[in-house]
């Protein structure tokens, strides 16, 4: 009897122990929290630390207030001109409204929160890639379009009781038959404007040849006119000497060129000439004089 008295207050704390327990609730900092109370929100305005709730009446849901990320799915849409592209995006998100996430997501389904979001911001990035041509999406307006999405989608998100951090779009592709097609315009292009460079060169390679065709044309004949002039006036020089040497002593002047005449004829083996002996060609060789035989 004793040893059951013994353990009466042991017994007691035991079962304080366990109520504590079970109507005890810790919510940690990087957690959003609600209690309910029989299905019905009771409290969500919950700070981090211990709560307190009564058990099998109260139930206490938590969830993840930190930043998500969401990967869209790849999605095509149309460009103002009538192109298909093929667009990426993801999208940073967290609870802002623990109640209305819980009530509009049927329970807190965070699949069933990101497909709602990500319906909503696929309709608003076919809005805007309609009202925009291929270059002003790839390049030009890219960074407005991510603005105005983010912007949209947390107004859109609201209702989720989401609120969306920010909006980014990773990737814009062309489905692969425009692609194709795209690369064979740009290469068909850069064959033309290849040939059209080519044809330019040519054509200028043929200027140049030309010109300096002309220019080299241009100095012969300059460079033949000047030997021709130079010849010339030696010329004219040699033949006033000649006849100044001559004037001077005509007998040593046809015998000089008597000279020449034997030097050019001789200087050959086996010439054959024949002359008359009485010619002047022997003047000098019968008789030393010049005399004529």
């Amino acid at each position: 009897m004793s040893t059951n008295k013994a353990f009466l207050p042991l017994m007691a704390l035991l079962v304080i122990g366990i109520a504590l327990y079970a109507s005890a609730f810790y919510v940690r900092q990087w957690e959003v929290a609600l209690k309910l109370r029989l299905g019905e929100i009771v409290s969500s305005d919950y700070e981090p630390g211990l709560h307190f709730l009564v058990p099998v009446l109260n139930d206490v849901r938590k969830f993840d207030g930190r930043i998500q990320n969401f990967d869209t799915k790849t999605e095509r849409f149309l460009t103002v001109e009538k192109k298909d592209v093929l667009v990426d995006s993801f999208v940073k998100w967290r609870i802002a409204n623990v109640a209305q996430y819980f009530r509009a997501t049927g329970g807190g389904n965070a699949a069933r929160a990101e497909r709602l979001l990500g319906e909503r911001i696929n309709t608003r990035l076919r809005d805007e890639f309609g009202k925009r041509t291929i270059q002003e999406v790839v390049s030009g307006e890219r960074g407005e379009i991510m603005s105005l999405l983010t912007k949209d989608a947390d107004e859109r998100a609201a209702e989720l009781g989401i609120e969306v951090v920010d909006v980014r779009v990773k990737r814009i592709d062309l489905p692969a038959e425009v692609s194709d097609s795209v690369y064979e315009r740009m290469r068909a292009e850069r064959e033309r404007v290849a040939r059209d460079l080519r044809a330019r060169g040519a054509e200028a390679a043929e200027r140049i040849r030309a010109d300096a065709d002309r220019q080299r044309t241009e100095i012969v004949a300059d460079a033949y006119r000047e030997s021709e002039v130079l010849r010339g006036e030696g010329d004219a020089k040699s033949a006033e000497i000649y006849a100044t040497a001559f004037q001077k002593n005509a007998e040593f002047y046809s015998f000089w060129r008597s000279l020449g005449a034997y030097r050019s004829v001789f200087e050959h083996g086996g010439d054959l000439m024949v002359l008359d002996p009485n010619s002047d060609f022997f003047r000098y060789l019968t008789d030393p004089s010049g005399g004529k035989r």
